[in-house]
């Protein structure tokens, strides 16, 4: 099983970090052991003095794919969820300055906190999903489907000319604006629409 991210996939969010749009999805990986579940505590890291939240909805594969075409995509995930992308911003900007790759920013244990996934068919619109986190009850992230650059299909389209998909691989679809640091103590919990499904302690 493998994580895939697209990165850069609302407009908000790129121009906040001061990045160009994107013309193709942009994706990254992180492995299994990046995955935290079931509202385990997030252990602030030593090596990282700047880590920063990423609400983002998540696909959940459910069959084998290579080379989808976009008109067959939305049979490659039955169920949505929503999970964290966490990121040590320091570390990134030291490897984005020296030009070299930055998994050590992105790739950490336990750097994907993942919530509950609900079935496709449950919702109205697959395009038009909120999505929201509150850290400290206060919200900090807000966004829809709908202000995606790539759609899903179009997402799933892409990896898959790369990347053969495999049941149980999950893709974290991109974060909307509004990113920022956690320090520990915080409480972070992320809903699809009104419902909470993830609720973790940074400790």
């Amino acid at each position: 099983m493998k994580i895939i991210c697209i990165g850069r996939n609302y407009v908000d969010h790129a121009k906040e970090l001061k990045n160009p749009l994107p013309e193709k999805p942009v994706f990254f990986l992180k492995p299994d052991s990046a995955i935290l579940r079931r509202n385990q505590p997030f252990f602030y890291p030593d090596f990282s003095n700047e880590i920063h939240f990423e609400t983002e909805l998540v696909l959940k594969i459910c069959k084998l794919g290579r080379h989808i075409p976009k008109r067959l995509a939305n049979s490659f995930y039955n169920e949505i969820g929503i999970g964290i992308d966490f990121t040590a911003r320091d570390l990134q900007a030291e490897c984005k300055k020296k030009g070299l790759p930055w998994e050590i920013a992105k790739a950490f244990d336990f750097s994907a906190p993942l919530g509950k996934f609900r079935a496709v068919s449950q919702f109205k619109d697959i395009n038009n999903i909120n999505f929201s986190l509150l850290v400290n009850e206060e919200k900090r992230q807000e966004g829809n489907s709908k202000d995606m650059i790539f759609s899903f299909d179009e997402i799933i389209a892409y990896i898959s000319q790369f990347l053969t998909l495999k049941t149980g691989d999950l893709i974290y679809t991109g974060t909307p604006a509004g990113v920022g640091p956690v320090q520990k103590g915080d409480q972070l919990k992320a809903y699809i629409e009104n419902e909470l499904l993830l609720d973790f302690k940074v400790k």
